[in-house]
């Protein structure tokens, strides 16, 4: 009798955790994105763009950014769906931070290629998935 319950419990769970998959694949622990943060200013060569980004469990470090170059990064989902990284930049006296990847709102939008793509500019800051079609997400302010 033991056995037999157990052996349901096990295929229950196994049942559960087989749907839970399907019904959100890009969920599944380990799904790779591709990060890339893109100075797109169109005349700052004496005044770099400055970026730092970490996440809870990795410091990825800063960089100084001079036009038109990146810092990209490729991450890994974790079990729990919290991957989170977070940038911080700053030109001249402004500064921003923004969630440069955070799964709830990302696994989505950055599909099908898992690009998630950001252009930084005097204006803002825009968002693309295949870095021909640029949506602004937000203003330095």
């Amino acid at each position: 009798m033991k056995i037999l319950l157990t052996t349901a419990l096990v295929f229950s769970l196994a049942f559960f955790l087989f749907f839970i998959s399907m019904s959100q694949p890009q969920n599944l622990y380990g799904t790779e994105y591709d990060v890339r943060v893109i100075n797109g200013f169109t005349d700052n060569s004496s005044l770099p763009l400055v970026i730092w980004c970490s996440s809870q469990d990795s410091d990825l470090g800063g960089r100084a950014l001079q036009e038109h170059d990146d810092f990209s990064w490729r991450l890994k989902t974790n079990l729990w769906g919290t991957t989170h990284f977070v940038c911080t930049m700053k030109w001249d006296r402004k500064r921003k931070s923004f969630e440069a990847f955070k799964v709830p709102r990302d696994v989505r939008r950055c599909s099908p290629l898992r690009r998630c793509s950001w252009l930084v500019t005097e204006k803002g800051f825009y968002f693309s998935n295949d870095e021909v079609n640029w949506k602004k997400d937000f203003s330095w302010s």
